[in-house]
C-alpha cells in the first residue's frame, strides 16, 4: 500500500496494527495512533507530523525520509528502527526507546560526525 491518506479516516476508535507492510509515502498527519504498532514495515517518506504515537511500536521499521514534526513519541518503542531523523527539540520523546546503533538519528540536526 503506497501513499494512503490515513489523515482522511474517521478518527473515532481508529487503531492500527501493521506487520511486514510497505506504507511508503502514506500520511498520518494529526492522526491519533496511541498504542498502534508498526512492526518490520517500510515507512519511507511517511508523514507523521503532529501525530500522536504515544506508547506506539515502530519496531524494526525503515523510516527513511519520514517526517516527524511536533509528533508525540512519548514512551514509543523504536528499537531496531532504521534511517530515522527525529529532532528531540521539535518532538516529544520522553520515555521513548531507541537502539544504540541507530540513535544517531536523534543528532542529525546538529550535523555531527560519529565514528567508531
Amino acid at each position: 500500500m503506497l501513499g494512503l491518506h490515513f489523515d482522511a479516516c474517521n478518527q473515532f476508535g481508529f487503531a492500527a496494527i501493521f506487520e511486514d507492510c510497505q506504507l511508503d509515502h502514506s500520511i498520518f498527519y494529526k492522526v491519533k495512533l496511541n498504542r498502534s504498532a508498526f512492526i518490520n514495515s517500510q515507512l519511507k517518506g511517511v508523514d507523521f507530523s503532529e501525530a500522536d504515537l504515544k506508547k506506539s511500536k515502530l519496531i524494526g521499521c525503515n523510516l527513511q525520509d519520514a517526517t516527524f514534526q511536533n509528533t508525540n513519541l512519548e514512551m514509543a518503542d523504536l528499537r531496531n528502527a532504521t534511517n530515522y531523523s527525529i529532532n528531540p527539540e521539535q518532538n516529544r520523546v520522553k520515555g521513548a526507546k531507541f537502539s544504540l546503533a541507530e540513535v544517531v538519528g536523534l543528532l542529525d540536526k546538529y550535523q555531527v560526525k560519529i565514528e567508531r
